[in-house]
Parts: C-alpha cells; sequence; structure tokens
C-alpha cells in the first residue's frame, strides 16, 4: 500500500467511502460522517490548497504571453489530458468503465460545477488585470461569506463556531492582503463575481455531487470550462501559438496540478465535511500563494500579513472543533 502512488491511495479512500454510502441504498439521507473521516476531508482540502496558493506564481507568469480566455482553455485541455486516462487507470473493472461515463447525473452536475468554475476562473483572470494583488486575493475568498449564506437558503444552518471562524478568515484576509478600499474599479466588481462563482461551484457539489467519481466529475467539470474558455480566446484574444510554448512550464502546472489534482481533492474532500467548513480550509489560499512567494520569490512578509496569517489558521481550527451533540 505505500508503494501505491498518493492519488491511487486517495481516489482508493473515496471509492471505499463512497460505496459505503451507496450501499445503503438511501440517496436522500445524509451519511454519517465521522472524525477520522473528516480529518481526511480536511486533509485533502489542505493539500488542494497549498497547490491553488502556489499556482498563483504560476497565473502570473503565464498571463505576461498569453490571454486569460486562452489560459483557462489552454490549462483546461491539460487537465483532461491527464484526467481521463488517470480514471481508466484507477478503473477496478474496464468492463464497466465506458457506462460509467455514461451516468446522466455525473453529466448533470458536471455542467453545473463545470461552467460555475468557468464563471469564476474567468472572472479571476480578468478582474486581475485591473486591480492589486491583495484586493485580489481578499475579494476572491469572500466566498467563505457566500457559502454559508447560500447554505442556509438550502436548510444548511452552519453552527455558531463556524459563524465566528468565518468572521475570523475575513479579518484574517484583510491583514494578508493589506488591502485597501478607497475606490471600488470594475476589477473589483468583477472578483466579487469570481468569490460567487466559486460560492456557488462549493455549493452545488455539496448538494449534487456526493455519490460521484471525484475523478470524473473533475473531467467533465474541466471539459466544460474548456468549451467555455475556448469560445472566449477566439471571439476576442489573439491566439498565438509561439506565446503559449513560451509558458509551457505554468500552463502545465497550473493545468494538471491545480485544474486536474486539485479541484479533484476538492472533490473529495467536499463530500467529507460540510460546505462551509471546507470553505473556511480552502481559503486558506491566500495564506500558502504568500509563502509560496516567499519561498520562491522571496518575497517578504509584513508584521500586518503574519498576523493574517496566525489569525486564518486560528480560524479554521475553530470551524473543525465538533458540534456538541444534544443529550
Amino acid at each position: 500500500m505505500i508503494d501505491r502512488p498518493i492519488i491511487s491511495q486517495i481516489v482508493s479512500i473515496a471509492t471505499n467511502f463512497l460505496s459505503c454510502i451507496l450501499s445503503r441504498n438511501m440517496v436522500n439521507s445524509i451519511p454519517v460522517i465521522t472524525m477520522k473521516d473528516k480529518i481526511k476531508g480536511s486533509a485533502y482540502l489542505l493539500l488542494a490548497t497549498i497547490i491553488w496558493g502556489s499556482t498563483f506564481i504560476a497565473q502570473s507568469v503565464g498571463m505576461d504571453h498569453i490571454g486569460p480566455f486562452t489560459f483557462l482553455a489552454v490549462r483546461s485541455v491539460l487537465a483532461i489530458a491527464f484526467l481521463f486516462p488517470l480514471s481508466w487507470i484507477l478503473e477496478k473493472d474496464k468492463k464497466c468503465f465506458k457506462k460509467k461515463w455514461l451516468n446522466f447525473h455525473l453529466w448533470k452536475t458536471g455542467l453545473l460545477t463545470g461552467f460555475a468554475m468557468f464563471l469564476a476562473g474567468a472572472f479571476q483572470q480578468v478582474g486581475m488585470l485591473y486591480t492589486t494583488a491583495g484586493k485580489a486575493g481578499f475579494l476572491t475568498a469572500m466566498y467563505i461569506v457566500l457559502v454559508p449564506v447560500l447554505g442556509c437558503f438550502l436548510g444548511k444552518r452552519p453552527p455558531f463556531t463556524v459563524w465566528i471562524s468565518v468572521a475570523m478568515a475575513v479579518a484574517g484576509l484583510y491583514f494578508l492582503s493589506g488591502a485597501g478600499f478607497d475606490r471600488i474599479n470594475i476589477g473589483d466588481i468583477l472578483l466579487i463575481l469570481c468569490a460567487f462563482w466559486f460560492a456557488v461551484q462549493i455549493t452545488w457539489i455539496d448538494r449534487y455531487g456526493q455519490d460521484l467519481d471525484g475523478v470524473r466529475l473533475n473531467t467533465v467539470q474541466a471539459i466544460v470550462c474548456c468549451v467555455c474558455s475556448a469560445v472566449g480566446m477566439l471571439l476576442i484574444e489573439d491566439i498565438s501559438l509561439p506565446n503559449i510554448l513560451s509558458c509551457w512550464l505554468p500552463l502545465t502546472y497550473a493545468g494538471i496540478l491545480s485544474t486536474g489534482v486539485a479541484f479533484t481533492l476538492q472533490i473529495y474532500g467536499q463530500q467529507l465535511l460540510e460546505p462551509t467548513q471546507a470553505s473556511v480550509i480552502m481559503s486558506l489560499e491566500s495564506v500558502f500563494a504568500l509563502i509560496c512567494g516567499w519561498l520562491i520569490l522571496n518575497e517578504r512578509l509584513s508584521p500586518l500579513e503574519s498576523l493574517g496569517c496566525c489569525i486564518m489558521f486560528c480560524a479554521v481550527i475553530l470551524s473543525q472543533i465538533p458540534k456538541k451533540s444534544p443529550v
């Protein structure tokens, strides 16, 4: 077991968990999630968040050469090229491979979450052209506020400690980003829309993706994102193959690790956690982005940024405290 690749281990654990759920024949019931499951889910999301945080560097470098829709389209193609063969490799019963891809629920859910992921990614990529990196990180992570709000409309009310952790995370993000809001520009509005659609994607995965294979669902998401991005690329941007090839490394990193691996880990992690808890963990993306900038680009953390990191880590710990069961 130790010699198997880490991704294979993750998918094996998640597949066993999903099989346990489906064997109960209780589609509309909520599976019992143990503390061990929550630790696994948190680990999946933490690893995804580390990858996303480091991807900010790849995005920044890639946008120096190509447009935002071209970047999204190419990274999605690379993700598909990685995920589809992976689903074949991880499939134990090869005879059922085609049948599992013809699942209507898989494609319906993937279309919904993929379109939300495309809108979030597009608004983020374009918004970063018009505002500062600090404000971009702060506004993008505002999905941690929107997720519990959307959950309330769907009948999911998080415990009071989670609301406190959300407030702490917002404060930590503000210190972390050094964001100033003397004036609002078009980039800020686009990033707020980005946060909204990330919140929608997180909510839809929680609502519709609990019984689906994470690799297949993420593949469908990437296909939807690729098609939508390609339309924007063809209509708005100039396509230059030499420019695309000149940033092959950040595109490969963003496509395979960020879209391919991290978004798959997000799906598996959310199957083991409440959406609000998941969103608080994922908001650490800004923390890891700063840490990667410090390690790779030799950027220094100010005292306020360090304080913001500490507050956000405390918020994540608080959000994971189990709710007391009624006596």
